[in-house]
């Protein structure tokens, strides 16, 4: 008996109807932990013919026309699938049909169960598929949704006072009391830079960055690569900087309901799915007065009501139509310096760690070319997307199209000690004496190789001894304080005028009767020399093509100290 179209799409939904809740991601209306399905009809309408709905996995059989192989390649079976296969005891031993006149050519699906020779013979050129087997590959094959397990299962953002305050879950919800594992590690490091990035907790995995005074505490389930998650986890705290002016506390509680809008966006069920700027801005508005006093009067929301068009092109990073008054590109390469210097002033380890972070403001699409004077001497690049690979292995040449906005262009690494020029140093004289309750503590700090820039912003910080109860001491520049609880001396230095040099001198006061300190306390010193790429880099020239207008190029070199410590 023959069945019309209007009668296979009954009996079709009707056999849906008794399957279980469909996959999220999958086919509607495939099974998804059922075994068998007793409720079924005898038979399913498919086609023009009737398909024997098997009792059990050990029945049936079925041919697979040219539209089925496309079918099960839909699926994500592959071609593979759809391939004819000899005959063998494993798939069966009736005979191959053969073509019917005029239709397309049968493909025999491999089936773990005898072939019927019946159900052969009424094989015509229409697909018959054994659901039965397509379950069971359905069931052997990873849902979509099992990958996201390893991924970031929840967020904690936590202050330097140890407050949780904003959590995002997207899976079920982790208990804060979690995070105690990072709270005992932190007071286990004696800095709040030294905590782990990765703890390890009897079920989860906890994977962490300090940003701006912040922690952002990710929870893993299952084993991931670290850096996948710490890449990600900066993205979010550069997605924030750039929406609100600043990654802080304050600003993340003031746009709250942003914050979470944006982690939604950025991480679908645990996996990361937009995390381009230029691209979460047309999903999501960034916050401004006169938006938010619209919100509040029409009741609307920052979310955009269209896809943005990045999404649909094959450069993401950037967004049609962009149009500007002023077309501008500005260029800052900053480095710091990470260096260990020892008592006597040698230099026992120096790296510079460089980045170039770009404000593009650009019409049109344009396509730059920004070449160095001396590019040889950067080690480790990381690139934006944006860039041509091809063409900096044979040129040396950064080109690249680029994204709207703020961007970080490039990150590099300068390991070369010989290529590492110090640029300050320090005198210093800290001693205790055995047996008394004082001690004598005496550093200066003066230029080194500044190639004629003002050094500025220099602040020293020590870690005192325990056994430190207060000092007295008289800076010739700046001001200094003291915290007698957390023991940590910090001297505001400022500038450093060669003419005068900035020393700060005085007594330090211990316990009575107590041990005197095993070692002398180390000097951790920051500081920030303006127009200068301590490793020599220099932009030589930046060119655009593909647009006729001639936009205004600036570039600002800035070099800081990163973990600049020396060893009295």
């Amino acid at each position: 008996m023959h069945l019309s179209r209007v009668q296979n799409q009954r009996a079709l939904r009707g056999t849906a109807a008794t399957r279980a809740t469909p996959r999220a991601a999958g086919p509607a209306g495939w099974p998804h932990e059922r075994s068998h399905h007793p409720a079924a009809p005898a038979h399913v309408g498919l086609g023009s013919l009737q398909v024997p709905s098997p009792s059990s996995p050990t029945q049936g059989c079925s041919h697979l026309s040219a539209s089925g192989a496309s079918t099960l390649s839909f699926l994500g079976f592959g071609s593979s699938a759809a391939a004819i296969f000899a005959l063998s005891p494993r798939f069966g031993s009736a005979a191959r049909p053969a073509p019917q006149p005029g239709g397309p050519a049968p493909l025999l699906v491999p089936a773990p169960f005898p072939l019927s020779p019946a159900s052969l013979n009424s094989a015509q050129s229409v697909t018959l598929v054994c659901h039965h087997w397509l379950y069971a590959r359905l069931k052997s094959r990873p849902s979509r949704t099992s990958f996201t397990t390893k991924m970031i299962h929840s967020l904690f953002l936590i202050n330097c006072s140890g407050d949780i305050f904003l959590e995002k879950h997207w899976k079920s919800v982790v208990s804060q009391s979690v995070c105690d594992y990072f709270f005992e590690a932190q007071e286990k490091a004696a800095d709040v830079e030294n905590v782990p990035p990765v703890i390890s907790t009897p079920h989860h995995y906890l994977i962490s960055i300090y940003r701006d005074k912040l922690f952002f505490v990710s929870v893993i389930q299952t084993e991931v690569p670290p850096l996948f998650v710490i890449e990600f986890l900066h993205r979010v705290a550069d997605t924030f900087q750039d929406y609100f002016g600043e990654c802080s506390e304050a600003a993340i509680k003031d746009n709250v309901v942003i914050v979470y809008e944006l982690l939604e966006e950025m991480l679908d069920n645990g996996f990361p799915l937009a995390t381009e700027s230029n691209i979460l801005k047309e999903l999501i508005k960034p916050p401004t007065i006169l938006r938010s006093v619209v919100n509040s009067i029409t009741g609307s929301s920052n979310v955009g009501d269209t896809l943005p068009t990045g999404q649909l092109s094959n450069i993401p990073w950037r967004r049609a139509g962009v149009k500007y008054t002023n077309n501008e590109a500005y260029f800052d390469v900053v480095e710091e310096i990470d260096a260990i210097i020892d008592k006597s002033g040698s230099t026992v380890f120096a790296e510079i760690q460089g980045v170039i972070d770009a404000c593009i403001k650009l019409s049109g699409m344009p396509d730059l070319s920004l070449s160095f004077m001396n590019p040889r001497l950067l080690d480790d690049v990381s690139f934006h997307p944006c860039i041509r690979f091809k063409r900096w292995e044979s040129e040396r040449v950064l080109s690249f199209i680029p994204p709207d906005g703020n961007f970080r262009l490039i990150s590099y690494r300068v390991s070369s000690q010989n290529l590492v020029a110090i640029p300050v140093y320090v005198k210093h004289n800290i001693s205790f004496k055995e047996n008394s309750s004082c001690g004598r503590f005496d550093i200066t700090i003066g230029p080194k190789q500044n190639m004629g820039k003002t050094i500025e912003g220099i602040t020293v910080t020590v870690h005192m001894p325990k056994v430190v109860l207060n000092m007295n001491l008289t800076p010739t520049q700046g001001s200094y304080t003291f915290d007698p609880v957390t023991k940590v001396l910090a001297w505001d230095v400022g500038k450093i005028t060669p003419q005068k040099l900035p020393s700060l001198k005085g007594l330090v006061n211990l316990q009575s009767g107590a041990p005197k300190p095993e070692e002398n306390p180390n000097l951790n010193i920051q500081f920030k020399i303006q127009q200068l790429a301590i490793s020599g880099l220099k932009v030589n020239r930046l060119d655009m093509y593909g647009e006729k207008y001639k936009p205004f190029k600036g570039v600002k070199y800035i070099t800081k100290a990163g973990k600049f410590q020396v060893r009295t």
